[in-house]
């Protein structure tokens, strides 16, 4: 499993149209087999950090998703809302492994 850790520098002032974002690319995670363990937005310190956390079964997967997410209209719909807006400034990506007791 890979777990993919999404840092977002966001516009402060359009915090409702980045959470309308958000609740976009939940299911379409989910739509190419992935597991999305949510968004988390700003709420004390920094008000112009938010974060999201999603897993695939492996790095392959993963890279499928990305791939076909490119040709899917509602993913173009998706990152078309937030080039319109400008809610999001600029993101990181990260992965990790988890390890389980």
């Amino acid at each position: 499993m890979i777990t993919c850790y999404v840092r977002y520098v966001i516009d402060p002032n359009l915090l409702s149209e980045f959470e309308a974002y958000a609740k976009m690319w939940i299911p379409l995670v989910e739509k190419f087999g992935g597991k999305h363990h949510g968004y988390f937005l700003p709420s004390e310190g920094a008000n112009n950090i938010a974060l999201a956390l999603f897993s695939f079964p492996s790095l392959a997967a993963y890279e499928k998703y990305r791939s076909d997410s490119l040709q899917d209209p509602e993913c173009q719909a998706a990152f078309a809302f937030a080039a319109e807006n400008k809610c999001v400034l600029s993101y990181e990506r990260s992965f990790f492994r988890p390890v389980f007791g």
